[in-house]
């Protein structure tokens, strides 16, 4: 009898007592070989192991089941690991029109994934009826992870709060992919306004009541409703004065036949640029990178958050390890200094998250402007 201290596996028993001897060696497939081969599934990405039974007692059996159990347990670990995707071109979704800040987020997030994958991914603009065309689009695909969506709060949460009948659930129809980047809202003023901050502009509108119309692209927007919440958080009134779109929203509040709007950072850096209009606050719950020196509404109200997001989202039942993958190079993208450059270039603030992250984001912005609309009666178009 060896002495134990010297085998190879010392707290197995010697050779020639029942020991099951593991030799783990890089080969090929075996096919129908004997002398105690064993053969792993070909398809599976992980090396192949030969299993040499020394001497099998009785009493060894149960260590031969154990072997194979973590044999075969890293083999299903690693293929899952490595799934073999994407193999083909991948659809992403953006559910507005070429310009606006949509499309060039859904185009970085793409051109980063067609750089990593090695795949084209194309991008699909599908706009309408206040992005549900392209959610519902996204919601239909067929769940394989090569159709995906730039979802949007928009899409995901303030348009289904009102209760319309849309063509799809937005928590249960999606299955969330990761944050991309949130969209904070300005307050924009006409330079004729004498509220040169928050405080002073809820103070004015407490002393006039109706008398500062606040514009918005549509009744029921992101942008209205931040108007609503700041209604709601301080007693302040307002006149809403909905227009169809942006644009005429815009040039309105130039001209100063409305006196104040939420409005994107892009939509309104050129403007502000040229002091036809003045910043005084952001619906960011913290300062925007991209506009450091403009205070966030909650420096004054606390809990104010007037933030639209973006992030990816396949059908539900997109296989979870695709899901993961791509949530995984989302991330690798955020931490890329010149790609978060490249959004914060735009008036975007760069986020991330995992995938269920997403999904409680989803839940919990829904429930938050369900009870800002019915507490404000607020009606859809």
């Amino acid at each position: 009898m060896k002495n134990a201290g010297t085998h190879p596996h010392p707290d197995l028993p010697p050779e020639g007592e029942g020991v099951v001897r593991v030799s783990l060696e890089n080969f090929p497939p075996l096919q129908g070989e004997g002398h105690g081969g064993v053969v792993l599934d070909k398809n599976l990405p992980v090396i192949s192991y030969r299993l040499e039974v020394k001497t099998m007692l009785g009493h060894s059996i149960w260590r031969i089941a154990s072997v194979l159990l973590i044999l075969f347990g890293a083999a299903a670990t690693t293929h899952a690991a490595d799934v073999a995707y994407p193999t083909k071109p991948i659809r992403l979704i953006v559910p507005y029109p070429p310009g606006g800040s949509t499309d060039p987020t859904g185009r970085a997030f793409g051109a980063w994934l067609s750089d990593k994958f090695g795949v084209s991914v194309v991008i699909d603009n599908r706009p309408g009826a206040g992005a549900t065309i392209g959610h519902a689009l996204g919601a239909r695909a067929t769940p394989d992870g090569y159709t995906l969506l730039l979802g949007t709060s928009g899409g995901l949460v303030t348009g289904p709060a009102f209760g319309t009948k849309i063509p799809y659930d937005p928590v249960t129809d999606f299955a969330p992919v990761g944050l991309g980047v949130y969209v904070p809202f300005l307050i924009v003023v006409h330079p004729s306004v004498p509220a040169k901050n928050v405080k002073e502009l809820i103070a004015l509108a407490k002393a006039q009541p109706g008398k500062l119309n606040f514009g918005s692209p549509g009744t029921g927007t992101p942008n209205h409703l931040g108007m609503e919440l700041l209604t709601a958080m301080t007693g302040a009134k307002f006149t809403h004065v909905p227009y169809k779109g942006g644009g005429p929203a815009t040039v309105d509040l130039v001209a100063g036949r409305i006196q104040a709007i939420f409005g994107s950072i892009p939509q309104w850096q050129p403007h502000l640029a040229t002091g036809r209009v003045r910043a005084i606050g952001i619906g960011h719950p913290t300062r925007a990178r991209s506009m450091p020196d403009v205070p966030a509404v909650a420096e004054t109200l606390p809990g104010f958050n007037n933030t639209s997001w973006y992030g990816l989202l396949g059908p539900a039942g997109t296989p979870a390890a695709i899901v993961n993958k791509v949530n995984a190079e989302m991330k690798r993208a955020i931490e890329n200094g010149d790609f978060r450059k490249h959004l914060e270039a735009i008036g975007m603030e760069p986020a991330s998250s995992t995938p269920k992250e997403l999904g409680d984001l989803i839940r919990s912005e829904l429930a938050r402007w369900t009870k800002v609309i019915r507490d404000a009666g607020i009606q859809a178009n």
